[in-house]
């Protein structure tokens, strides 16, 4: 009987190729949980907050709902200085010089409350509770309206996510 060539050799080449295919889900895996992660906001830079804002393109806000059309507005970055008492925004992109907000309590990045002050009617808002901006009542910060950073860049690309907004 005649031995096939090469076939002491099949179980290696069988269990290299399982070896490559586990190592190819890992990485798949690793990248879906860093999407995810990027895409929820979860880990930022240190004491760093952004606001992602929407506008009613073609129509008008009733309450939290566009009765336009949904479109990524600007995004507006936040900087908590703890030591300083005070927290730096500006717009993502824009040639607006930046604003400062203070005096401050600052609890982290996430947390921190301000007085009104000089800049506050260029800001959108006053107080960040558990990484997202509140929206002042009495006119002091400029209204939006804010959508997660994942729906934000959909919306920049042109893909139509709903009609509300999350305040």
């Amino acid at each position: 009987m005649e031995e096939i060539k090469g076939a002491e050799s099949m179980p290696q080449v069988q269990t290299a190729n399982t070896k490559i295919w586990a190592w190819l889900f890992a990485i798949a895996g690793l990248l879906v949980a860093a999407g995810l992660v990027w895409a929820s906001d979860w880990i930022t830079m240190q004491n760093e907050r952004t606001i992602y804002t929407v506008d009613c393109a073609g129509g008008a806000w009733q309450g939290r709902r566009c009765n336009g059309r949904l479109k990524a507005g600007d995004r507006y970055r936040f900087r908590a200085l703890r030591a300083r008492g005070e927290v730096l925004f500006w717009v993502v992109g824009s040639g607006e010089p930046s604003g400062k907000l203070a005096p401050c309590a600052i609890t982290s990045g996430r947390n921190w409350t301000c007085k009104t002050g000089p800049d506050a009617a260029h800001s959108i808002t006053l107080q960040m509770s558990m990484g997202r901006a509140v929206i002042s009542s009495d006119g002091a910060t400029k209204s939006i309206h804010a959508v997660p950073k994942w729906r934000w860049y959909l919306l920049r690309w042109g893909i139509a996510v709903g009609h509300s907004a999350e305040n």
